[in-house]
């Protein structure tokens, strides 16, 4: 049987990547610090996904056992060393926290004399998140172990999309995903080329797919929560069940469009199904999807390559309108969560610091223009 080892044993992990490598015939290593879903994991060696959709049909992913990477690096690095694919969810500001196990990993296959061509996934929301791991992995390689890494270690970049909301159950794996899934994968990077995963998408050029994915599926769910926020709802269902809140993530999807069709002449009218398909994944009746999940890390999703700068950037650039957007920027600005640390921090920094310097820090725009438009909005 073919070996995974995936990184982020959460929801995303169980409910999206698990399912995919599972149908494709793997053992699936998920490594972890949540000593309960390990325990869980490696008792059960099976797990539920409930599909949100009329009927709620169930899914079975077996074949799978849990490392408690904290408690047992070596279990982590033997896995590796023996693994046909490695894969994430774990967020990208926790990539680089998992860089030294798999470079351990990829020295022990060096040292073992595994030169089968292994691939390493990022699946995690942001663009390039594979080559991100990777260069956070070298910082940990002997030049040995670099030259090794160059030949049989790929890192493609993978952009996926399925909506997998907060959730709790008796059964701490049983987890519920909506119906709609994507994973495309880049091809320019792969050094397995005999690997080719079922429903899954590859591509030579990864760029216009993640940017479709994350100025369409992030930048509107963000949104949604953002403005959601800002009327009192308290799910993105609520949220779009309020027709102003609906006409504005509409308003901004149109400015994505406009972007996405004059940077990658994406087809009009394909991108407008497609944007039809997003609205009704977010008023889903099945999904209980809570505000301040969507909306929690507003720094993060203000920075410089977000899902609302980067597309706002690069819409000024082009003399595209951009107006929605940046009003979705000023609710971020203003949202607050006692349970959110970024919220919470955002809120400090808006009391300590003039609201221009705030907007730099976090922005990373030296856009003067650019930057009074924000500090504008509040």
């Amino acid at each position: 049987m073919k070996h995974a080892v995936h990184f982020g044993a959460g929801n995303i992990g169980r409910g999206f990547i698990g399912e995919i490598l599972f149908e494709n015939g793997f053992h699936i290593d998920f490594v972890d610090v949540n000593d309960d879903i390990i325990q869980a994991l490696n008792k059960q060696g099976k797990y539920e996904i409930e599909i949100a959709q009329e009927g709620q049909p169930h899914i079975e992913v077996a074949n799978v056992t849990g490392i408690n990477s904290k408690k047992h690096p070596e279990q982590v690095v033997e896995a590796i060393q023996k693994a046909d694919i490695v894969t994430t969810a774990i967020g990208p500001n926790i990539l680089p926290f998992i860089a030294e196990l798999l470079a351990k990993g990829i020295e022990a296959r060096q040292a073992v004399g595994n030169t089968q061509p292994l691939d390493v996934l990022a699946c995690e929301n942001m663009i390039g998140g594979s080559q991100f791991l990777y260069q956070e992995v070298k910082k940990y390689l002997s030049p040995e172990g670099m030259a090794f890494a160059e030949k049989y270690i790929g890192f493609p970049n993978a952009a996926v999309d399925r909506i997998v909301p907060a959730q709790s159950h008796e059964d701490p794996l049983f987890v519920v995903v909506e119906p709609f899934n994507e994973w495309v994968v880049e091809t320019s990077r792969i050094k397995n080329l005999d690997l080719r995963l079922d429903k899954v998408h590859y591509e030579e050029n990864l760029e216009p797919f993640i940017e479709r994915k994350l100025f369409s599926v992030n930048s509107g769910h963000a949104t949604s929560a953002y403005i959601g926020a800002h009327y009192g709802a308290k799910t993105i269902l609520e949220a779009l069940q309020n027709p102003q809140i609906k006409d504005q993530i509409e308003a901004v999807l149109a400015e994505i469009r406009s972007l996405l069709i004059d940077k990658w002449n994406f087809d009009e009218k394909e991108l407008e199904h497609y944007h039809k398909i997003i609205i009704q994944r977010f008023e889903n009746p099945f999904i209980v999807d809570d505000v301040s999940r969507v909306a929690r890390t507003p720094i993060r999703k203000l920075g410089y390559d977000e899902r609302f700068i980067r597309p706002i950037r690069e819409l000024k650039d082009r003399g595209l309108s951009y107006d929605n957007l940046l009003k979705t920027v000023g609710y971020v600005f203003d949202y607050r969560d006692v349970n959110d640390e970024e919220s919470v921090k955002l809120g400090q920094m808006l009391a300590a610091q003039p609201v221009r310097e705030v907007v730099v820090q976090v922005t990373g725009l030296n856009d003067q223009d650019l930057i009074d438009e924000i500090v504008a909005l509040g």
